[in-house]
């Protein structure tokens, strides 16, 4: 399995089910280093005064939002660290909706989730009960200091959670002002027989291994082609990475009951504390 890049739980009701956020996409495109041709050391990106054209260092740069035109309000570090959500290491389903009410355009990234430590069974159950009432959960989640809606919903076995544009991010279809000869066309019969004959002829089965990026596909031959015949030059590279930590979460399935019945939840430590005090 791909290497997990967050940890933590779904919140459903009073139920935890623990686990980990994996891509569900992989960057198949081909990175343009910039390279030195005299030396092939690898050239970085300058911080620039627009103005001047000097390079500005690290500790003269603030960051500042633009309020008019030409005029910026400041920022501090600690003010910009204020405003950002709280990290739970939760995805905190917020209400359940028609898989067919959010928008095309309101989807951006899905991540698959897959079950961690003893989460297999409640997973298995939410990953279920969203197939059998035809529904998708809508979820706030917190991703690198980062607020996100997503929504979770099943796919085959597993469960995958879809990263949704925020309302206000999503244009209306009204600002391309559409005519009426769009909205209300006046199409004569034979022409529509036609184009739905013409997509009839055109329908196929979705096979996703026939479509290939055919630029990336020569990029690649050149860089083997030019590869083999001893074309390579030596670049020193920096690699470094860090290790994302995660949450304890708590898995009871039996928190279900508890949930339909509003019950609060003892957390199991709590609970072996007091039977510690007591014997």
């Amino acid at each position: 399995m791909p290497r997990a890049i967050w940890k933590g739980a779904i919140s459903f009701g009073l139920v935890h089910i623990p686990v980990s956020l994996v891509s569900a996409t992989s960057s198949q495109g081909v990175d343009f280093d910039w390279l030195d041709k005299r030396s092939m050391d690898p050239v970085g990106y300058k911080r620039i005064n627009k103005t001047t054209g000097k390079e500005v260092t690290k500790e003269n740069i603030v960051k500042g939002v633009a309020f008019e035109k030409g005029r910026y309000v400041v920022l501090s570090e600690d003010e910009i660290r204020s405003a950002h959500p709280k990290s739970t290491q939760t995805i905190e389903i917020i209400a359940f909706v028609a898989s067919d009410q959010i928008p095309l355009q309101n989807i951006d990234t899905p991540y698959f989730l897959a079950p961690d430590k003893r989460g297999g069974k409640v997973y298995a159950l939410l990953r279920e009960a969203l197939k059998k009432t035809g529904k998708v959960a809508l979820a706030n989640v917190v991703l690198h200091t980062k607020q996100h809606l997503a929504a979770l919903m099943p796919l085959e076995s597993a469960l995958v959670l879809v990263m949704l544009r925020w309302p206000a991010e999503v244009r209306s279809l009204d600002e391309l002002e559409l005519g009426s000869d769009v909205t209300k066309p006046t199409l004569a019969k034979g022409e529509l027989d036609m184009a739905k004959r013409l997509v009839e002829d055109m329908s196929a089965d979705w096979q996703p291994d026939e479509y290939r990026d055919s630029f990336q596909d020569k990029i690649r031959a050149l860089v083997a082609k030019k590869a083999k015949a001893g074309k390579i030059e030596d670049v020193e590279t920096v690699e470094g990475g860090e290790e994302r930590k995660s949450a304890d979460v708590i898995d009871l399935t039996e928190l279900l009951k508890r949930s339909l019945a509003g019950k609060p939840a003892a957390k199991k430590s709590t609970a072996k504390k007091s039977n510690n005090k007591a014997s």
